[in-house]
């Protein structure tokens, strides 16, 4: 089931955020505790995105949070990544934006393959002076077909 998130439904948001999050980037791990992410995505993410949801029975599996033409955050729990559920919850914010914009580290090459195979294309690469994890980033753009891109 996909779903709008509500207030409710930010503990298992940030959950899902922290284990995709460190998986993903090991070298990372532990950033944040369960606390300040469950903080964050009450105070931060919450108030200011669309948050949706692709359950499995009453588990939350994958998250997208997005705003005024951005993902913010876009998460799947790594046993069920490959079957669909990024791809699902990016359609959702497609069809609710006319382009979207998308930060990214440059090491984390799955994510970026994701993006790119779903027609994001690579505008600008930092290195690590913008975000907290002082890491190289990498920020994508999509552009609903039939649009230009500006």
């Amino acid at each position: 089931m996909l779903r709008q998130l509500a207030l409710t439904d930010m503990g298992a948001a940030a959950q899902v955020h922290r284990i995709a999050f460190d998986r993903a980037m090991p070298w990372l791990a532990g950033l944040h505790t369960p606390d300040e992410d469950r903080w964050f995505y009450r105070e931060r993410v919450f108030p200011t995105c669309q948050i949706w949801g692709r359950f499995d029975d009453d588990a939350l599996i994958g998250i997208i949070a997005f705003s005024d033409g951005w993902i913010e955050q876009l998460y799947v729990v790594p046993a069920v990544q490959g079957r669909g559920v990024g791809t699902e919850l990016l359609v959702v914010a497609k069809g609710a934006c006319e382009r979207l914009q998308l930060w990214t580290f440059q090491r984390n090459a799955p994510a970026r393959r994701f993006y790119e195979a779903r027609g994001f294309r690579l505008v600008e690469e930092t290195e690590a002076a913008r975000n907290e994890e002082k890491e190289p980033d990498a920020r994508y753009l999509w552009t609903r077909p039939g649009r230009q891109a500006g």
